[in-house]
C-alpha cells in the first residue's frame, strides 16, 4: 500500500516496488473511486481500508503524503507569522492524518510474519537537532509524528511481533513540494528516494519499530 501515490515520493515508491514485482495499491486523492483517500477526512480512510481489507492483509503501508507549505503560504520565519488555522492544518495533514491513517490500515497487517508501516518523516522534525529555528508549524506537526509512530510502535508489538512501525526521512527530494526550499541542498531525484527507502526498509529489524531513520539508514534523534 502506498498512500499518497500521486505525489512525486509515493508514485516513486509505487514504481519502484512494482520493479520488485510486489501487488501495489496506490492511494491519493487524484485517485479514481476505488483508490481514492483524503488523509484529512476519517470516513475517507476507513472506505479505503474496507476496500484493501477486501483483498487480504497487506505487508507494507507507507504514508507518502505531506506538506510543508499549504495555500502558498510558505514555513513560519518568525513567531509574528504564528497562526492558528494554518498550524492545525499543517498538524492535520502530517500528524494527525498519518495516525488515522494507522488506526485503521494497521489492523491490516498480518499477525505473523514480517510486515510494515512506514511514515514520511523529517529530519527537521528532531528537537534535539533544531539549531536554526524557523518553520514552526512543519517542525513541530513532523516531531509529534515522530512520537506518534513511536507510540504506535509500542502499541503493534503487543500483538504483531515481526511488524515495523517507522519515521523515514527521505531527504531533499525534487519534487514540487520541496522546490522552494531545494536551492544549496543535497538533492534526489524520487526514484532514487524510492531507492533508498526501500533500502533501509529492507535493513530495519523489529527491533527498530519507533524509530526515525534517515534516507542513509542513520539513526534520527528525537
Amino acid at each position: 500500500m502506498v498512500i499518497g501515490a500521486s505525489g512525486g515520493i509515493g508514485s516513486a515508491l509505487a514504481a519502484e516496488l512494482d520493479k520488485r514485482g510486489c501487488v501495489v495499491v496506490g492511494l491519493s486523492r487524484s485517485g479514481p473511486e476505488d483508490r481514492y483517500i483524503d488523509i484529512e477526512d476519517e470516513q475517507s480512510i476507513a472506505r479505503a481500508a474496507e476496500r484493501v481489507a477486501a483483498g487480504g492483509a497487506a505487508d507494507l503501508v507507507i504514508v507518502a503524503s505531506g506538506a510543508l507549505s499549504l495555500g502558498g503560504k510558505g514555513p513560519e520565519k518568525s513567531w509574528a507569522a504564528l497562526d492558528a488555522d494554518y498550524l492545525a492544518r499543517l498538524f492535520a495533514v502530517n500528524a494527525t492524518g498519518p495516525a488515522l491513517v494507522a488506526k485503521h490500515f494497521l489492523p491490516l497487517l498480518p499477525r505473523q510474519g514480517r510486515s510494515a508501516f512506514a511514515v514520511l518523516g523529517a529530519r527537521v522534525g528532531s528537537i534535539g537537532d533544531n539549531r536554526l529555528g524557523g518553520w514552526y508549524g512543519y517542525r513541530a506537526s513532523k516531531a509529534a509524528l515522530v512520537q506518534l509512530v513511536r507510540t504506535l510502535a509500542v502499541e503493534l508489538a503487543r500483538n504483531r511481533p515481526d511488524a515495523l512501525c517507522v519515521t523515514l526521512h527521505p531527504g531533499t527530494v525534487a519534487t514540487p513540494l520541496s522546490a522552494r526550499f531545494a536551492a544549496g541542498r543535497e538533492t534526489f531525484a524520487p526514484d532514487e528516494a524510492a531507492h533508498h527507502l526501500l533500502a533501509v526498509l529492507d535493513r530495519l529489524t523489529p527491533a527498530s519499530s519507533g524509530r526515525h531513520f534517515a534516507w542513509d539508514g542513520a539513526e534520527i534523534a528525537p
